[in-house]
């Protein structure tokens, strides 16, 4: 799988939070020389993906090491950082550009495939519902136990044949314990490695 492509030209963004944007704000925005507020994210988005490469969860964790099983890591590392996010207000925000730089990624992977506008949009439609439906399944099973992990994993995971969803349960449930240890700093700045 290619490094990730964060396609990050929006000019349009939002970065003036006064309720009367000046003029010279509005410029800025329109030129695209004001800041995009995801920049500051991409560390952490970056660390997701690194943390979703390391060859561990498919050596010894069982993830299946195919294209379907690499955005299966990604996702899964990202919803657990997602779900960690939600524990503090005040970083709600960086949700939802996080998941604009996921789909930034997304897109750009799949163009370099060579899937055009009229497929996109569908493929696009169905990662972001997987991606939705993990994030769901482990905020159910996280405060259970490793079994209800396992299940969530069994559900929403492509694991290599024979692999026990029990033991990538696990490793995710020792991922989110790290994550819940860091600071907020912490996680804005991509520390999640262990």
């Amino acid at each position: 799988m290619a490094r990730p492509q964060l396609q990050v030209n929006d000019p349009l963004s939002q970065t003036n939070r006064s309720s009367r944007p000046s003029r010279t704000s509005f410029l800025s925005r329109l030129f695209g020389t004001a800041p995009d507020p995801k920049d500051e994210l991409k560390p952490l988005y970056l660390s997701v993906v690194g943390e979703a490469r390391d060859p561990i969860w498919y050596r010894d964790y069982g993830a299946a090491d195919t294209v379907e099983g690499r955005f299966d890591m990604i996702s899964s590392v990202l919803a657990l950082v997602m779900l960690r996010i939600e524990n503090e207000p005040d970083m709600l925000p960086a949700t939802a550009r996080l998941t604009e730089l996921f789909v930034d990624d997304m897109d750009g992977q799949l163009r370099e495939t060579g899937l055009g506008d009229p497929t996109l949009g569908k493929k696009m439609g169905k990662l972001m519902e997987a991606h939705g439906g993990r994030m769901g399944a482990f905020r159910s099973a996280l405060p259970a136990n490793e079994a209800e992990m396992a299940g969530a994993v069994k559900r929403n995971a492509r694991l290599n044949d024979g692999a026990d969803p029990s033991v990538m349960g696990r490793a995710l449930i020792a991922l989110a314990q790290r994550l819940a240890g860091r600071s907020h700093e912490q996680i804005l700045a991509g520390e999640i490695a262990a």
